[in-house]
């Protein structure tokens, strides 16, 4: 006998399948195998979950199971979904969340309970800070009669709440494909994020009659008039605006409308670190990245802008400038939701919408009337900044400086070859010399900035673009926190290059140490032979030994060397690179700056312009 709310379920799902519905969803209906003489199919609730997410496209699933996933994998063998089985629970997270941020489809990952789970925590911080959707599923012991007591039990979905947008645990089969359909979508919506389900073991073997929602296209809401004509305003009265590109710009594909914007209006630019490559950085209005949060090139002309058109920025990632209160630059904040507001970031002028719509509505504004400003003071501080990125890009010295390591690579891979960084002293490097000449060409981690993700992250760009030449960029000490995924590198025989930059030691943490005038201490480390290691593992490893051979290795294993993986050495040292950050640049920018001897001031046209302040 159906229990009541069994039957108003069914009753529900008749309904919506019902001749009433419009012709787009009986097609949808179709593609997943439902008409309207559809019979109901009584299946396991795991082969449910399974439709579930090849309903959602999902290509992959990246993880280690356990005990308790064994219906669920039995589910897959099956399913046109790949299993890649990882090393480790982390890499697996770091995996998913890459597939997330290169489609900005989620994706997922699968752990059993306990231990397996909770090493998924790294990689949904990972996950949620960045705005990468991504969507974790992990085993539990029976829940309506356990005879293991409190064996490896730990409340995963409390843990998960903290660091997700979602986290529920499926205590029904019913549910599964409302649970599945609103975790996705709950992760792909701005801002995306790291969303979590939990299926015991005694759910994912029950019966059930339930069958995958269909998935409806959803259109993101544009901005408001009212705050396009203010935004408008305020450019027209600006004397020295400057474009500000941020994350949220590279999750959509916002490159056409921006490149069109900055070439009709000719506005500078300048990017944060997860901003890079959305309009090319060869372009004459690029301004650099800003690696670092003051006391740079870039932010002389940040300086120097009485106006910041910030586009899709969002305050998890390390501040590109600081406001201050009665100062120049005023804000506009352009994104798909409003601003968090923090002592350094309170935005004057917010326009929430479609980001890509905003611009579009901002270009079609301004193309009959362009403003004219006078750009010459912010050209001629770029070129002091393209004349001083030369510096180190040839130096012969061994070990060799972060500049060459750069430059190097960035001759050898082409524009549409992919970059990933763990993180370590060479990720500020990267971020000032790198130029990204597309959209996530170049992926670094500016908001968890955690360790051990570059090696998985350019794994999972392997595998969804096997015909790009992939590059992982790791420290020492970052690529030994996930080392053993070499295996899976030649299990799949993805086709990447591992850089690993040795300096024996945590050398961010070195240099922060030094620049605090703390004693040296605690951060020095023992390496195992790099290349011995990766031989192990059957990966082609190779060792740096002068400047001269690192660019040879690098077009052997990128261009003329058999598919599959490889490592290169590269020792490095920071010392000099340490100094031009610690006292080059500060001079250097307090010198440029001193050369414009008026200060920039918000005008009385763009103060009357900004919105005025709630009373």
């Amino acid at each position: 006998m159906l229990r009541p709310w069994r039957s108003i379920s069914s009753l529900r799902r008749v309904r919506a399948f019902s001749h009433d519905a419009p012709p787009a969803g009986s097609a949808a209906l179709s593609r997943i195998g439902i008409g309207e003489d559809t019979k109901p199919v009584t299946m396991k609730t795991s082969d449910v979950m399974v439709k579930a997410l090849e309903n959602e496209n999902v290509e992959f699933i990246f993880g280690i199971p356990g005990e308790e996933n064994l219906d669920l994998l039995d589910s897959l063998r099956n399913s046109p979904i790949k299993l890649v089985v990882t090393r480790h629970e982390q890499a697996a997270g770091f995996m998913a969340a890459t597939v997330g941020r290169l489609t900005g489809k989620a994706g997922v990952c699968l752990s059993t309970l306990g231990p397996g789970a909770t090493n998924f925590t790294t990689a949904a911080a990972y996950a949620q800070l960045a705005g990468f959707p991504m969507m974790m599923i992990t085993g539990q012991k029976p829940i309506r009669m356990s005879k293991q007591g409190s064996f490896q039990i730990v409340d995963i979905v409390e843990i998960m709440h903290p660091l997700t947008k979602f986290a529920k645990q499926i205590v029904d089969g019913d549910l599964v494909p409302s649970l599945v359909r609103e975790a996705i979508r709950v992760a792909e919506e701005e801002r995306p994020g790291a969303v979590h389900l939990e299926l015991p073991e005694d759910i994912a073997e029950t019966t059930t009659e339930a069958h995958p929602f269909p998935v409806y296209p959803v259109r993101r809401p544009i901005a408001e008039g009212k705050a396009i004509n203010k935004a408008i305003e305020m450019i027209n009265n600006a004397s020295h605006p400057l474009l500000l590109i941020g994350a949220g710009a590279n999750r959509k594909r916002t490159q056409k409308m921006l490149r069109e914007f900055v070439d009709q209006v000719h506005m500078p630019f300048v990017t944060t670190q997860m901003g890079k490559g959305v309009v090319t950085e060869d372009h004459p209005m690029y301004l650099g990245c800003c690696a670092l949060s003051a006391k740079d090139y870039v932010h002389v002309s940040i300086e120097k802008a009485d106006l910041i058109i910030n586009v899709g920025h969002d305050v998890v990632e390390k501040p590109p400038f600081l406001m201050n209160f009665g100062k120049p630059p005023l804000v506009i904040h352009i994104n798909f939701y409003t601003a968090k507001v923090d002592n350094v970031y309170f935005p004057q002028l917010e326009v929430v919408g479609d980001i890509a719509n905003t611009i579009w509505q901002l270009k079609e504004r301004l193309k009959d009337h362009p403003p004219k400003w006078d750009t010459s003071f912010v050209m001629n501080v770029k070129k002091d900044m393209d004349a001083h990125m030369l510096q180190g890009v040839d130096d012969p010295r061994f070990p060799l400086v972060p500049q060459r390591v750069v430059a190097d690579l960035r001759k050898q891979v082409p524009s549409d070859g992919i970059v990933c960084l763990d993180n370590g002293m060479y990720k500020i490097w990267f971020a000032r010399c790198y130029k990204a000449f597309e959209p996530n060409t170049l992926l670094l981690d500016n908001a968890l900035a955690t360790m051990g993700a570059g090696l998985p992250s350019a794994m999972a760009a392997a595998i969804l673009h096997p015909e790009k030449k992939i590059v992982a960029v790791c420290g020492d000490g970052g690529f030994m926190m996930n080392s053993q995924e070499l295996e899976t590198c030649v299990r799949l025989n993805l086709n990447l290059t591992v850089l690993v930059l040795n300096d024996n030691g945590y050398g961010m943490i070195k240099w922060k140490q030094t620049l605090g005038k703390f004693d040296r201490f605690g951060l020095d480390l023992g390496n195992p032979d790099f290349v011995a290691y990766a031989n192990s593992y059957g990966v082609k490893g190779y060792r740096v030994t002068s400047a001269d051979e690192y660019s040879k290795m690098l077009h052997e294993c990128l261009h003329t060397s058999p598919k599959g993986p490889k490592l290169i050495e590269v020792p490095i040292d920071y010392t000099w690179a340490n100094e031009i950050l610690d006292v080059e640049l500060p001079q250097l920018f307090q010198k440029r700056k001193s050369e414009e001897a008026a200060e920039t001031a918000i005008s009385k046209d763009l103060a009357s312009a900004a919105p005025a302040p709630k009373p």
